[in-house]
């Protein structure tokens, strides 16, 4: 078209458009509005008619631009009815690039663009607009001077006129919207208050901290709260308030609602109000000053612009600037501030001026932000304020604002009320409007119900937007796709706020239509305005820009996961603002919703295949976070991002994925987030804790977790939560009936909300917990709080203390389940009833109780159930209070302790209390300290109580019967420790103490009684009856009083120990320390106080004085001995001191034969010196009533003596250690020599060396030693040892001496009575070198008696071994020798045997053990010839061959050869020849063991042929060797004619096949045959009844062993009926065999009568087999021992009658072994008194069995071994055990290894028994020595 026709034809559209649009002036005037924010609609002249405004509108909007009026024109074809011929031209002509021209003609002359902008102010928010004014700069340049003084004149009038023209314009601005088309009027007029909560101490003056909550009812409920914001306690310097919301919460709506209450009048404390937006003030590039930024950017004066902003500058306190979106601020300023007003600044840094006063100083300043890292330049005093959004009547209220008609009115509610995640969502209010919009376009089509059902997440609640507000006919994918780019593009760059030349003119339309874009006039610098746009939300921009990623062909799926990430919103974070993509994650999450498939599908014109691709990409980038590890706020945007998936599987994958613990750390949480967190948890199925710490939390937001079933712990610490969340939370909580543990802590609760919660809660079934600290409580809730838990069945404690404020609910399961079992146990209901009664614990510490307030709490707890504990330490009760606490205290029904402490008791109020508690009889102690301010009174149980719980039930059953009939009431323990008490308050103390008749230990440790308080004591001793303990430690005593109180040992009855320290001011009286209740340092508390054994009372009970740390000079100890001559006996002295003279040790030796009561002195830690062993050895002639003397290192001296009653016995005595050495020998030989019958002496670790042996081995025959001497660690050498040799043939009474001079350096010489026949001599790594052997063998041959020679490791070689050999020769005798040298190992047979060719008397035993590397000799004198062994070496020897020679030696040495042992050798072929070669000579050879070696097939040839000639063999024994079956059939010829064999052992070889018959056919002619072992060889049922054929042949079998034959019944029956034949069969091992309760009842029927070992272990054998055999068993004079280990015997142990009286050991290890079979085992182990060993390990004995079995343990002399290991014995019945050891001295060891009791117990059980023993291996104790 030519440029005519162009201008002819758009004037005729232009017509066309101006007739179209005068139809609808209201929508043009939106329009217009839109696209021009800062044009002035009321501008227009009244009189212009509708056509000429039309034209002027359309003309405006013309000039504005080409991108302008192209939106414009698609804005026309879009939303209004156009004709479709005028709708193509409209389109054709200006929808595009090439029809705009430059000027159109419109029939008025348009208005140059000058004019238009001209005096356009910068306006701000959606439809801001200004006044037109002439533009003028701000300092620029300066005015004129002239005219400044004209303005000067002006000055008020000035600033009057500017500030009117502030209220106007924005009156202008906020008195009139538009209604945009389509939408209901209440849209623009409903504002709802948000909930505002204050935070840190800036609270306004009359509003605590806690939630702003406007009354939602009121027509407007915001005025309070809007006041408060600006009435903070900063009366000086900046006044600043921040307000902190999350997107959406309304915080630039509430901005904008402040300008309009100002604007109306309802601010009048403001003269003016300033409102400015971060996101257009970063479009700024140029630095500006404050006047700028007031003046040119928001609104010009008139005039006089200096002397406004000094009027402003005057009146700053009425002055408030409002800045939008801090957390959007860019351009971070320097730390440098601001010089002043002239000094240009970025916008930041002008914001910083003005919080921190250097700009403006006084004004105020209100700033909004999303949570987040703040700026620096904040004072630290500011005001915060979090904005939560809405509450459900909030909520409510907007929906019933919005719906303006009634009927949708309700029916929005109706919607809203029915659907619980609805009303989530609508808590945040961008989402809440969203909502009602949607709700707006779907009631009118849906039925009740359905519309809410369209609305599940948020994401789809846009997609619903969208679909409504589309039109008709319009292509709405491509339109919703290039929206979305835009949205992307803008994100992704940083970019809120848009040009008209972002946007494409047909998106633009799109966006106005739908009115999801708002404009508005943008400044970018001082006169450079223009019109900006943005989406009418941040969260619609991330909408738009998700829906983009996801419909988008142009973006690949696989880019998607990049997207889906989290960020961790901490609110101290060093990044300076958040970013902008924060919610497109959980958009994106929302569109993989299946739901939204469709809906993408028309968006991006593709199947929904191509859309579940992508939409699988964002799932599977959600599976990925859902199994990860995440912080807080991660975990609380991953559950937005999963709830909006609509994903079952995935919330369950996230669910179980969460840690059982999970913990949120300081960031804001609101309503919205704590529902996404519950709907998560709603798919778990393990329980979790939830903590919030330091965590801003909407006040309602507990509501969001109603119903939450996952939930055990939940705490809340944090100062913000007030009592609106508070009572939220008491609303809540009844309905999560998971909840074990709550925490409310670190809040301020008023006291009315406080009792409110512990109410609601208290009723909850399962919560066990209740932390409510640091929550100021006064006195009257206090006691409130008290009454409540005493009256509330479900408390068990109540603890108070400063902050601390915790109730402890109902007991756990557990703890009900053992008071249950206990009362079971008892078996009486009524006991039962008692063990399940509350009790409750009440601790009030450091409450400010006072006398009247003790008062009241006594009233509660005398209506109240058993008390636990109460502990009111801390308080103001004073002396009176304690009394009254006292004396209540017996009422109480107190069970454990009554705390008093720190109550500002004195010395007067101690009287009160002992005259208070005297008459309690349930007190078992009270301890006063006044100077360490303790008043604690101790409980003790009724007796009745100590019998209900299960430990005192086991105790009952299991050792009651040696207790008195009668147990005497518990006593009480007095304890007055530094109370600053003296001797004259000792005789009214006494007075008030003799009232109570149960005291039995009293402490007066620390005070200050002195000499004279200790003499008056001894004297008022017998008036305070029988106590147990006194103690007067720290007292100031001297050992004068020591010696008046050891004269109470004559008048005090119960007195029995006196422990005195002199160093420590240690003075402690005792009674019997052996009674059950002083055992291990303290009371058990599994018996009963006061309870004894009657084997305790039958004892002679000693007495016993301990001085330690003493000064003990002659003339004390003479003191001492002569008070101690008036003590009556037994008694123990116990005396220490740093060094002891001889002249101290010799005044005490004399004065012991006039001690004839004594039985034990000792002196311990004490030095003695180098003379005093031999004062020591000489006691044992001066004093005959000695029996040991221990001296060990000079530093440790034991004396026990005998008593009158008893006979003269053995000495004992011990010098270790000592330093003796050669010049003390003579001296102490003679002086021992003295004694009558020195059992035992000890001089190890001394210096004797080889000298001193050797003096004291020749006065050795003058001691008159009778068991042993030890010499060990006295540094003898390799002569020591040859001395020794040469020494003994001159000691007749020697039995044994052992030498070993390796790292032990033991030396023991063992002697008898009388002479010995022979003599023992063990030499151990003694070293000896070649010319020691001659030596050893000449003192050997010294011997006239047979004597045993062993050598160990004396690195005695094979030659010096030949030597020796050839040197010993004795006229006449038997000498034995052992040789244990690593060259033994690996020499082999042959060497070793020709080593005994050299031997000079005949070889009579040969044992070669390779493995233990021992050849064992023994020899015979004189040497003699054996005539058939002569005449048969003769014949056969041929002395050609090294060979022939060495067997020629052989049969002369070994020609009386009786025993020849191999063990564990490897006989080569040579080594059998010789071997064969050899016992054809051997005619007397009675004993060949051939066992665990290796022999070659060939080597076996030779053996059997060698053993076939030895026809008097009584012991073959080829057990464990590594022959094969044919070997095995070889070896059957030995057997063949033996028919003097005694003795055979065929274990563990292959007997099976043809080989058994063989061995039956041989066993027949074997008639002799004594013993039998083929154990392991798996002969079967088949070998059995062979056997059992064989078995009547053999009448004089005593031995049988067949174990581990894989014997069934079927054998096993066999087996029994030909047993029953052997009639002298004393053992019978047939264990590991599955033989069955069959033949148990055939053993038991023909049990042989003399039977002593019955070993039957694994044999499958029930409790009708075992009972069968026991009675059988039964009676048997010879039984020794008897094992059923592993069989299942339960009640069918065995059960005596007669007993066994030679029973030794019997094994029942893993038998199933219970508590019901208890008594009968123990009463059967009780009928046999040789029992040594009773194994009952891997069981299921409990403590009724350990009861009953430490009942027998004492009548059982005999035993010396228990073992109990791997059984279910407790800590009770551990202690009855320990009882039963203590009376019985011969056991040496109990194992209780894994059995269920406690370490500290186990460790207090070993303190004192150490003969129990709970470790894995066995430590099976030592003899004690001297016994």
């Amino acid at each position: 078209m030519d440029p005519v026709s162009l201008q002819l034809g758009t004037k005729n559209l232009w017509s066309l458009l101006v007739r179209l649009l005068s139809k609808d002036p209201q929508w043009l005037n939106a329009k217009v509005k839109f696209f021009l924010p800062k044009m002035d609609l009321s501008s227009r002249s009244k009189a212009e008619d509708a056509t000429q405004g039309v034209m002027l509108q359309l003309n405006r909007l013309y000039t504005q631009g080409q991108a302008t009026w192209q939106a414009f024109i698609h804005c026309v074809c879009m939303e209004l009815d156009v004709p479709l011929d005028l709708e193509v031209p409209l389109l054709s002509t200006w929808g595009h690039g090439d029809g705009f021209p430059s000027q159109l003609e419109t029939g008025e002359e348009s208005q140059p663009e000058s004019q238009l902008h001209h005096g356009e102010s910068w306006g701000c928010g959606a439809g801001g607009g200004g006044l037109k004014r002439p533009h003028q700069s701000c300092g620029s340049s300066p005015r004129p001077k002239q005219c400044r003084k004209q303005q000067l004149g002006g000055y008020e009038e000035l600033a009057k006129r500017y500030l009117q023209l502030l209220r106007s314009s924005a009156q202008q601005r906020y008195g009139s919207r538009t209604r945009r088309p389509g939408q209901p009027l209440a849209f623009h007029q409903a504002y709802i208050p948000p909930i505002l909560q204050w935070s840190r101490a800036t609270a306004p003056f009359n509003t605590q901290e806690g939630a702003i909550l406007g009354d939602p009812k009121a027509e407007d409920g915001t005025e309070a709260s809007i006041l408060d914001l600006f009435n903070t306690k900063a009366d000086k310097g900046p006044r600043v308030t921040v307000l902190l919301g999350k997107a959406g919460m309304g915080k630039t709506t509430l901005a904008h609602r402040l300008c309009q209450k100002w604007a109306d009048g309802q601010l009048d404390r403001f003269q003016a109000l300033f409102l400015f937006e971060f996101r257009q003030l970063n479009l700024i590039t140029e630095f500006l000053t404050l006047p700028q930024l007031l003046f040119d950017l928001y609104l010009s004066p008139e005039a006089g612009p200096d002397l406004v902003f000094q009027y402003l500058e005057e009146n700053a306190k009425g002055v408030l600037l409002i800045f939008d979106g801090l957390d959007q601020a860019l351009h971070p300023h320097s730390s440098k501030d601001t010089a002043g007003p002239e000094a240009p600044s970025p916008a930041l840094a002008l914001f910083s001026g003005l919080c921190k006063g250097t700009l403006l100083p006084g004004c105020w300043v209100l700033a909004t932000s999303r949570p987040g890292k703040l700026p620096d330049c904040l004072p630290t005093e500011a005001a915060m304020v979090h904005m939560w959004g809405f509450d459900r009547p909030r909520v409510e209220e907007y929906v019933g604002h919005f719906f303006s008609n009634q009927p949708w009115q309700e029916a929005a509610l109706a919607e809203l009320r029915e659907n619980r995640h609805l009303q989530s969502m609508c808590a945040v209010p961008a989402v809440c409007q969203v909502t009602c919009l949607c709700l707006y376009h779907l009631l009118p089509s849906s039925s009740p119900g359905q519309s809410a059902a369209l609305l599940p997440t948020v994401t789809q609640n846009y997609v619903q937007l969208v679909s409504t507000l589309g039109p008709r006919g319009h292509p709405l994918p491509e339109s919703l796709l290039g929206l979305s780019e835009v949205a992307l593009r803008g994100l992704e760059t940083g970019k809120v706020i848009f040009s008209v030349g972002d946007i494409p003119p047909p998106m633009m339309a799109f966006g106005a239509a739908l009115g999801l874009l708002t404009s508005f006039c943008i400044c970018t610098g001082p006169g450079h305005q223009e019109t900006g746009y943005a989406f009418t939300h941040l969260s619609l921009q991330e909408f738009f820009a998700a829906l983009h990623l996801m419909a988008s062909p142009e973006v690949d799926k696989n880019a998607l996961a990049h997207y889906v990430t989290l960020s961790s919103r901490w609110v101290l974070r060093t990044k300076a603002r958040l970013g902008l993509l924060d919610h497109l994650p959980t958009f994106l999450a929302g569109l993989a919703s299946r739901a939204c498939c469709p809906f993408l599908s028309h968006v991006a014109q593709r199947d929904e295949v191509w859309v579940g691709a992508r939409q699988a990409e964002v799932m599977q980038a959600l599976r990925k976070l859902a199994t990860r590890r995440l912080t807080g706020p991660k975990v609380v945007a991953l559950c937005h991002c999963v709830g909006e998936t609509q994903e079952p599987e995935l919330a369950s994958l996230m669910a179980q994925s969460l840690p059982c613990h999970l913990s949120f750390h300081n960031f804001p949480l609101t309503y919205a987030d704590l529902a996404s967190l519950n709907n998560i948890l709603g798919h778990r199925n393990a329980p979790i804790q939830l903590d919030f710490e330091g965590c801003p939390l909407e006040p309602h937001c507990p509501e969001a977790l109603a119903g939450c079933k996952q939930v055990e712990n939940l705490s809340f610490k944090s100062r913000k939560c007030g009592d609106a969340f508070a009572e939220a939370l008491s609303r809540s909580l009844p309905t999560m009936g998971s909840l074990k543990k709550l925490g409310f802590q670190d809040n301020q609760l008023k006291d009315g909300v406080l009792l409110n919660i512990v109410e609601v809660l208290l009723c909850l079934p399962r919560l066990q917990k209740l932390d409510l600290s640091r929550n100021s409580v006064s006195m009257s809730t206090l006691l409130c709080l008290t009454k409540v838990a005493i009256t509330s069945p479900a408390v068990r404690m109540l603890q108070v203390r400063e902050a601390d404020l915790i109730f402890l609910l109902s007991p756990p399961t557990e703890t009900a389940a053992e008071l249950q079992g206990a009362s079971d146990l008892q078996g009486n209901a009524s006991q039962r009833k008692e063990a399940q009664s509350r009790s409750l614990a009440l601790r009030l510490q450091q409450c400010q109780l006072r006398v009247h307030d003790v008062q009241e709490l006594i009233a509660q707890l005398q209506e109240g159930p058993h008390l636990d504990k109460v502990d009111l330490s801390g308080n103001q009760l004073d002396n009176e209070g304690c009394r009254l606490m006292a004396e209540a205290a017996a009422q109480l029904d107190i069970t454990r302790n009554l705390d008093l402490s720190d109550n500002g008791l004195s010395v007067d109020g101690v009287y009160g209390v002992l005259s208070a508690v005297s008459m309690c009889q349930t007190l078992a102690e009270l301890h006063i300290s006044l100077l360490r301010k303790t008043v604690v009174l101790t409980f003790a149980l009724e007796q009745e109580e100590q019998g209900g719980i299960q430990e005192r039930a086991a105790l009952r059953d299991g050792l009651m019967r040696q207790m008195p009939c009668e147990l005497p009431p518990h006593s009480t323990r007095i304890r007055l420790t530094h109370c600053g008490l003296q001797a004259k308050h000792l005789a009214q103390l006494c007075r008030a103490l003799g009232g109570s008749c149960r005291l039995s230990h009293l402490d007066f440790s620390g005070n200050a009684l002195g000499d004279e308080g200790a003499a008056q004591l001894a004297q008022l001793l017998p008036g305070l009856g029988t106590l147990q303990s006194l103690n007067l430690s720290e007292n100031g005593l001297s050992l004068d009083s020591v010696f008046i109180l050891t004269q109470c040992f004559s008048t005090v009855q119960w007195l029995f120990h006196l422990e005195v320290n002199s160093e420590s001011q240690h003075v402690v009286l005792r009674g019997d320390r052996r009674g059950r209740d002083q055992l291990a340092g303290g009371p058990l508390p599994e018996f009963p106080a006061g309870a004894r054994f009657s084997a305790f009372d039958q004892r002679c009970i000693p007495r016993s004085i301990c001085l330690r740390q003493c000064l003990l000079e002659p003339l004390s100890l003479t003191h001492l001995c002569e008070t101690l001559e008036k003590c009556p006996g037994p008694l123990e002295v116990k005396l220490s001191c740093e060094v002891l003279s001889d002249q101290s040790l010799e005044t005490l030796l004399n004065h012991l034969p006039r001690l004839p009561q004594l039985s034990l002195l000792q002196l311990s830690e004490t030095r003695l010196s180098p003379r005093s062993p031999l004062m020591l050895a000489d006691l044992f002639s001066l004093c005959p009533q000695v029996q040991k003397v221990d001296l060990r290192s000079l530093y440790h001296t034991t004396l026990r003596f005998r008593s009158s009653e008893e006979q003269k016995g053995e000495y004992c005595g011990r010098f270790t250690d000592c330093a003796l050495s050669r010049e003390h020998m003579e001296q102490l030989c003679w002086l021992l020599s003295k004694c009558e019958d020195l059992n035992q002496l000890d001089l190890s670790a001394n210096l004797l060396g080889d000298d001193g042996l050797q003096c004291l081995l020749e006065c050795l025959p003058q001691l008159p030693i009778s068991a042993s001497l030890d010499l060990s660690h006295n540094s003898i050498s390799v002569e020591g040892a040859l001395c020794l040799v040469k020494t003994l043939p001159s000691c007749p009474r020697v039995r044994e001496a052992s030498v070993n001079l390796g790292s032990e350096q033991s030396f023991w010489i063992h002697f008898s009575r009388q002479e010995e026949a022979g003599k023992t001599l063990r030499l151990s790594q003694c070293s000896f070198r070649p010319e020691h052997v001659p030596r050893l063998a000449t003192g050997l041959n010294q011997a006239l008696r047979p004597t045993a020679l062993t050598l160990t490791q004396c690195c005695l070689g094979l030659k010096q071994l030949t030597v020796l050999l050839s040197l010993v020769r004795w006229p006449v005798g038997v000498f034995n020798l052992r040789v244990e040298e690593p060259w033994v190992g690996k020499a082999g047979v042959l060497a070793l045997l020709e080593v005994c060719t050299q031997a000079s008397g005949n070889i009579t035993e040969i044992s070669i053990a390779e493995a233990q590397q021992q050849l064992c000799l023994q020899l015979e004198f004189p040497r003699q010839e054996n005539p058939e062994a002569v005449a048969l070496r003769l014949a056969h020897c041929d002395l050609g061959t090294h060979h022939n020679l060495l067997v020629w030696q052989l049969m002369e040495t070994c020609a009386r050869l009786r025993q020849l042992s191999l063990s564990q050798v490897n006989l080569c072929d040579t080594s059998s020849l010789l071997l064969q070669s050899l016992l054809r000579s051997l005619s007397e050879l009675k004993t060949f063991r051939l066992t665990c070696s290796c022999v070659r097939s060939e080597g076996l040839v030779h053996l059997t042929s060698g053993l076939s000639h030895c026809l008097h063999l009584e012991e073959l024994d080829l057990s464990n060797n590594q022959f094969g079956e044919e070997g095995t059939r070889v070896l059957m010829g030995v057997l063949e004619g033996k028919c003097w064999l005694k003795r055979l052992d065929l274990s563990h070889l292959p007997l099976g096949g043809s080989i058994l018959p063989m061995l039956t056919q041989r066993l027949r002619h074997m008639t002799l045959l004594q013993s039998l072992r083929l154990s392991h060889n798996q002969i079967g049922d088949t070998g059995a009844q062979l056997l059992a054929a064989v078995l009547p042949w053999l009448p004089e079998l005593r031995k049988i062993d067949l174990s581990g034959n894989g014997i069934g019944p079927a054998g096993g029956v066999q087996l029994a009926e030909s047993l029953s034949l052997c009639r002298h069969l004393e053992e019978l091992m047939l264990g590991c065999n599955a033989l069955g309760d069959a033949t148990a009842l055939g053993l038991a029927q023909g049990l042989p009568r003399h039977l002593r070992i019955l070993h039957l272990p694994s044999s499958r054998l029930g409790p009708e087999g075992a009972l069968s055999l026991s009675q059988a068993l039964d009676g048997c004079p010879y039984v020794e021992e008897v094992s059923l280990a592993e069989n299942s015997l339960a009640r069918g142990i065995p059960q005596f009658c007669q007993g066994l009286p030679l029973l030794r050991r019997i094994d029942l290890v893993s038998c199933d072994i219970d508590d019901h079979t208890a008594k009968p085992l123990a009463a059967s182990l009780l009928l046999c008194p040789a029992l040594e060993e009773i194994l009952l390990s891997w069981n299921v004995l409990g403590d009724e069995a350990a009861a009953e079995l430490a009942r027998v343990l004492p009548q059982m002399g005999r035993l010396k071994r228990m073992d109990l290991e791997k059984n279910r014995i407790t800590a009770c019945g551990a202690w009855l055990l320990a009882e039963g050891l203590a009376q019985g001295s011969g056991i040496q060891v109990i194992r209780l290894w894994n059995n269920p009791i406690p370490p500290d117990t186990v460790r207090r059980l070993q303190r004192q028994e150490p003969r129990l023993d709970f470790a894995f291996f066995d430590k099976q104790p030592k003899a004690p020595w001297g016994t």
